[in-house]
């Protein structure tokens, strides 16, 4: 891409090691039950599944931590979970991926949000999910924004990470912006449309097409159609850049002043893009927090997601495997 360079992107990549990121958002525990179907139930027109074996990933805002970390990040999780076996599993989980879980608090009136996929012969044959999505307590909101303004000082860039699961109120999400800005640290946001207007003031937000069709009011069918919703995105958020990402299609950087760029896809097979967002707004928050700019970021975070949708299931990648995927591009200097 014109004006950036691959030697320049690999220094930054270089960096990401140690950079301390905050991620607020909705944690999740995705588990994964795997078998075989031989017959059809008796009781109902549905398939029985032999069950060979079982295993858990963090999910949702969880997997953004652990993008971060096999890219050498250094992680403090922020967020809400129960007082039950899947916060266990959980906290586990991210602590031994070296996760900060201190800022986790533990809620009795909510369950840990757990998704439950059945998999038989490499195909998905129900989702059990496992949830509360009503808006957190002002108790909770409180508590998350003492332990978050006592940690700023010590982090170098904050990611909220949005999946619409209850944790993301106003008051919480305006709040950590606002500590945030004060501390003058980059951060980042990854929004439901339905919820973005309570994301004014962040740094860069990424949603992919749908979201920001959503978030604009305006149908993407062509270039003229995706500036006005790049435009109608920064105004209204005030926001200093919007990365719309656009599948095949690349993604498309709008920055203030009116400076747009669209980057074309490097993934060469895609078989997941399972958790390619939290792969991407990862990488981006990494970038800046290394004193990249906005076009250095989205850049990287192209190739970090041509990476990982090559992958089947959630997936991340490292630091030698992206600096390697950014030396094997043909760059414009």
């Amino acid at each position: 891409m014109k004006n950036v360079r691959a030697a320049r992107l690999k220094n930054l990549i270089d960096r990401f090691t140690g950079k301390k990121i905050l991620v607020l958002g909705d944690v999740m525990l995705d588990e994964y039950i795997w078998g075989k179907v031989s017959r059809i139930s008796p009781e109902a027109p549905i398939p029985v599944v032999h069950v060979q074996r079982e295993n858990a990933l963090p999910g949702g805002a969880a997997n953004v931590a652990n993008n971060l970390k096999a890219l050498g990040g250094e992680v403090f999780l922020a967020g809400v979970v129960g007082t039950d076996e899947a916060a266990r599993r959980m906290t586990k989980l991210l602590n031994s991926e070296g996760v900060n879980t201190d800022l986790l608090i533990r809620d009795a009136s909510r369950p840990t949000i757990t998704k439950t996929r059945v998999i038989a012969h490499s195909q998905q044959v129900v989702r059990i999910d496992r949830e509360n999505a009503l808006p957190v307590s002002p108790r909770v909101v409180a508590r998350l924004l003492a332990g978050i303004g006592q940690q700023m000082k010590k982090v170098d860039a904050v990611i909220i990470s949005d999946y619409n699961k209850g944790l993301l109120t106003e008051a919480l999400a305006q709040g950590v912006i606002a500590l945030a800005r004060q501390g003058r640290k980059p951060v980042t946001g990854d929004p439901k449309p339905e919820n973005i207007a309570k994301f004014q003031g962040v740094d860069l937000i990424s949603p992919n097409q749908m979201e920001a069709e959503k978030a604009s009011g305006i149908r993407i069918t062509d270039r003229k159609s995706l500036h006005a919703a790049g435009a109608v995105i920064l105004e209204k958020l005030h926001c200093r850049a919007v990365l719309i990402t656009r599948g095949e299609e690349g993604m498309s950087l709008f920055e203030q002043g009116g400076h747009v760029s669209h980057i074309p896809t490097v993934a060469r097979e895609v078989y997941d893009v399972s958790g390619a967002g939290d792969t991407v707004i990862s990488t981006l928050t990494l970038c800046l927090a290394a004193g990249g700019n906005f076009r250095e970021a989205a850049v990287a975070a192209n190739c970090a997601a041509g990476i990982t949708v090559a992958e089947v299931g959630v997936a991340t990648t490292t630091q030698k495997e992206l600096k390697k995927r950014i030396a094997e591009e043909p760059w414009k200097s």
